[in-house]
């Protein structure tokens, strides 16, 4: 094996403040297995599981971060005039919720509802993002079962009273927003395991079952669940913003682990969209309709999941470049050369500085790219050794690889952490985030004309990239208070984004359109495409009471 010394210190004891952050927000939730199943038998035998926090803090960039993305169309957004810190708010129509539809829901939830102005603020002005509304919900209910959720809706339905599906609060594109007021629906405790096929490698769970929590239960099993967006996401929340992470290069995104859905509709009919089958052709893809539709359709009740074999062997390598650009053209050259590698991410040397600054670190400050193999262990330090050459054709240097699991551990967790390393460089500020995607061969353009302009930037501006994928992330530290960085931050992410449209790409890669991403849906997709996802709304959602005002803008009209 080979090992700079640099990369033994990777081992050392010091802890990551993020460590103690994180505990200090956590809570313990059951997460309850109903039924385990092979082919052959089941069995049934409860169980707990430490679970997410409401409110989770440590997010990753790779699912979401902080934003602030202001609405060109003063109709949607405006700025606050009521905090003097920078921010803006979504605007929204709000009617008081009838007595009548209160009782109706104190009827279907019991206790597990709440008027209690701080629980409806927290639900409606999330913590974790700059995206506000001049509202917050009338209510919010905590449904355990699809029947309840089921009479939730239909009463919602009746009253016209707009319903606000709500997973796990990681969402940073305004998703949970209620600037009509109205229910807040938390699907926190429906967090059951329901079923699980082990030679069919697949598994049936509620929408409040949280990824990491499901992949500890898969563990012993010898099972995994392969998309990893930031912590504190949920299963639900997951498939509506249709996420994705690190391993999406080799595993696909959400919509490609998902086998099959239970929605509850706007009038409060309950749809499977598909079988368990693996492949099938009966039909329309309702399961793909669902997925990244973020609440407007319907609120996800099921979700039967693709499951992977844990792999046997891995290795994780990183190697050191000169540009981003370098480090763009030997990503795209790995994947040209059909090495099946399970994560692509490139750093900039400002994101390794951060990284060091707050784990006490000593990498390189240089671009960077790290590479995970997977396979057997023959197999994966072939993959090494070519990918090892490809990057020393490209001026890589400096490349190592650990195979010592508590290595690979560490280093995987400095990348999950990256954006709150960040903050190390400067505490006071915030973060905005670009999440942009372009086609492969595009990514070393998008990354070298992004980096020169944050470059000339006064702003502290980090890159991450997913670089497998084409998809990536640049990170601006700003004070927001004070406007003339604001500004800057805007233009920077604008400047990004209306790059990758121009490259045949899209506004956002993996965390998703909510309110934040609306202005830029006509550039990319065209105002016939926005009409037809306009129709299918108002044919699924006649009275507009599904998560209103997001994912579509208000303007267009069919």
């Amino acid at each position: 094996m080979a090992m700079s010394s640099w990369f033994s210190r990777l081992r050392c004891s010091s802890k990551c403040f993020f460590n103690s952050l994180a505990l200090r927000t956590s809570v313990s939730r059951k997460l309850v297995r109903t039924q385990t199943t092979t082919n052959s038998e089941s069995t049934k035998n409860p169980f707990l599981f430490w679970s997410r926090s409401l409110l989770p803090i440590a997010l990753a960039v790779s699912a979401g971060s902080l934003a602030l993305h202001p609405q060109s169309d003063p109709s949607l957004c405006e700025a606050s005039s009521v905090n003097s810190r920078a921010e803006f708010v979504v605007k929204g129509s709000h009617k008081e919720v009838p007595r009548e539809l209160i009782d109706e829901l104190k009827a279907i939830c019991q206790d597990n509802m709440t008027l209690d102005y701080e629980e409806r603020y927290n639900h409606g002005k999330p913590q974790n993002s700059f995206h506000k509304a001049v509202n917050i919900p009338d209510v919010v209910v905590f449904p355990r079962s699809e029947e309840q959720v089921s009479k939730i809706v239909k009463s919602c339905d009746k009253h016209k009273v707009p319903i606000v599906p709500y997973g796990g609060a990681t969402s940073i594109e305004g998703h949970t927003l209620s600037p009509n007021g109205g229910v807040c629906v938390d699907m926190s405790l429906m967090n059951r395991v329901k079923a699980l096929h082990v030679e069919d490698m697949d598994v049936v769970v509620e929408p409040g079952v949280g990824w990491m929590e499901l992949n500890e239960y898969l563990e012993p099993y010898g099972l995994f669940f392969p998309l990893d967006p930031g912590p504190g996401a949920t299963i639900g929340g997951m498939c509506a913003t249709r996420c994705s992470g690190s391993l999406a290069v080799r595993y696909g995104t959400m919509r490609d682990n998902v086998i099959s859905l239970k929605v509850v509709l706007a009038n409060g009919d309950v749809v499977k969209t598909a079988s368990r089958a693996r492949k099938s052709a009966a039909g329309y893809d309702l399961t793909r309709l669902v997925i990244g539709s973020e609440g407007t359709l319907g609120v996800i009740t099921e979700v039967t999941l693709r499951l992977q074999k844990i792999p046997q062997y891995s290795v994780v390598a990183m190697c050191n470049f000169p540009t981003v650009k370098d480090a763009a053209d030997v990503a795209i050259a790995t994947m040209l050369s059909g090495i099946q590698v399970s994560r692509v991410e490139l750093l900039d040397e400002v994101q390794v500085r951060a990284i060091n600054i707050a784990n006490g670190k000593s990498l390189p400050e240089t671009p960077t790219l790290m590479f995970e193999f997977i396979g057997t262990e023959a197999y994966s330090r072939e993959q090494t050794l070519i990918v090892q050459k490809i990057a020393s054709e490209h001026n890589g240097s400096d490349f190592v690889f650990a195979e010592d699991p508590e290595t690979k551990k560490e280093l995987w967790k400095m990348r999950k952490e990256a954006l709150w390393a960040c903050f190390a460089m400067e505490p006071n500020f915030e973060a905005m985030i670009s999440d942009v995607c372009v086609p492969l061969s595009c990514l070393a353009e998008l990354i070298s004309r992004s980096k020169k302009e944050l470059d000339a930037s006064e702003l502290i501006c980090t890159v991450i990239a997913h670089a497998g994928d084409g998809n990536f992330h640049t990170l601006i530290l700003f004070d927001p208070y004070n406007e003339e960085h604001r500004r800057e931050a805007q233009r920077l992410n604008h400047f990004m984004v209306h790059t990758a449209l121009s490259m045949e790409g899209t506004c956002t890669g993996e965390h998703g359109v909510g309110t934040g991403k609306m202005k830029y849906l006509e550039q990319e997709l065209g105002t016939e495409a926005l009409k037809t996802m306009k129709r299918i709304k108002a044919a699924l959602d006649p009275n507009n009471t599904m998560n209103p005002g997001k994912l579509i803008p208000s303007h267009i009209c069919f």
